[in-house]
């Protein structure tokens, strides 16, 4: 009796365990891991939103299944999940690098984006009037009043007595002498009032020789300054970055592009915190992927940035999940039918403004 109601037990038990097991594999809810990147990912009222999200669901829908997402506070905890399998992946502008895939699985690519520097809308025109309003200039601006003015209070005092235009005292000559000097500099001055002393005459053929180097000389100098303030004021592509205030994020594939060249960067810990510092001028470049700065210069940042046009580094975005995922083929056959039937395209029209 007692060895009956013990396998009547057993059998209810592995029953139970039967039926556990069964439920758990009809539970076809994939639980996947996103952070804040517009306008791949953003946070909803009711669920995040954006170009990768909504690519994620209509992929689940394709492979039968449904999907959920968890929106984290930095890229590097997003990783880490995937890493750790926690989730059953990550999907975002996430860049296939050799450093990542081995230590995780990529589907096939989602977007097709790269590196890019955004600058502040304004940059050449800050350089160019910094320039005209420098301290430098205004010193040669003085110089060179001083100059005319004592090349023609000289003249005044060789011709005061010579003609009646430098009549008067020094007082009363000090204008009309600048004027003649300013005439003399700039068209060679008039015969009408002609040096006639003897020392006028030389220093008058002194002024006109001299002029012509010293103008020369100034306008030069004025130009280049301009010129190579402009230039070296101005970011028009990594080259130009040397010697500037550049941020990215840490641990993004920006920074370890900077890293690899020895060039020095300020790191960010979330993206927000990055474009707060840009808005508030703290930052001459920010380099980030294409994408989301252009996104970003379109939007909320209208007012601050412009990205520059050419892609420096070309880069592929995937889905990210755990080494040895089961979901990668469903996920990549899934991917490739909404390529073929216009999906994806539909997606990136509503979500990039261009089909691909």
């Amino acid at each position: 009796m007692i060895a009956q109601r013990l396998r009547h037990l057993a059998a209810v038990c592995l029953a139970t365990i039967c039926m556990a097991t069964v439920s758990y594999a009809q539970a076809t809810d994939l639980e996947f891991v996103t952070v804040e990147r517009p306008p791949f990912a953003m946070s909803g009222e009711d669920a995040p939103t954006g170009f990768a999200i909504d690519l994620m669901t209509e992929i689940a829908t394709e492979m039968g299944q449904t999907v959920g997402f968890e929106v984290v506070d930095s890229f590097p905890q997003m990783l880490q999940m995937v890493e750790t399998t926690q989730v059953d992946g990550a999907i975002a502008n996430i860049s296939i690098t050799r450093d990542r895939e081995s230590r995780m699985d990529f589907s096939q690519p989602i977007y097709h984006g790269g590196l890019r520097i955004m600058v502040p809308r304004d940059q050449a025109g800050v350089s160019i009037w910094s320039t005209l309003i420098s301290l430098d200039l205004a010193l040669a601006i003085l110089a060179a009043f001083a100059l005319l003015l004592g090349g023609g209070m000289l003249m005044w005092f060789f011709e005061r007595d010579k003609q009646p235009y430098f009549e008067g005292d020094a007082k009363q000559a000090m204008f009309p002498a600048f004027w003649w000097a300013l005439n003399l500099v700039v068209n060679g001055g008039f015969e009408e009032r002609m040096p006639r002393s003897i020392f006028g005459r030389l220093f008058g053929t002194f002024l006109v020789i001299s002029s012509l180097f010293i103008v020369s000389v100034f306008v030069a100098h004025i130009t280049a300054s301009i010129t190579v303030s402009a230039i070296s004021g101005s970011i028009h592509s990594v080259t130009d970055l040397d010697g500037k205030r550049v941020g990215t994020t840490d641990g993004s594939t920006a920074s370890i592009f900077l890293e690899d060249r020895g060039m020095v960067y300020s790191g960010y810990d979330s993206l927000d915190t990055l474009l707060g510092d840009f808005e508030q001028g703290e930052l001459d470049a920010v380099i980030f992927d294409g994408p989301i700065l252009a996104h970003y210069a379109q939007n909320e940042g209208a007012r601050y940035g412009e990205v520059l046009d050419s892609v420096f580094r070309p880069e592929s975005y995937g889905i990210a999940l755990p080494t040895g995922s089961l979901l990668r083929e469903d996920i990549n056959v899934a991917l490739l039918r909404l390529i073929e039937t216009g999906v994806y395209s539909d997606l990136s029209m509503k979500w990039f403004g261009d089909a691909r």
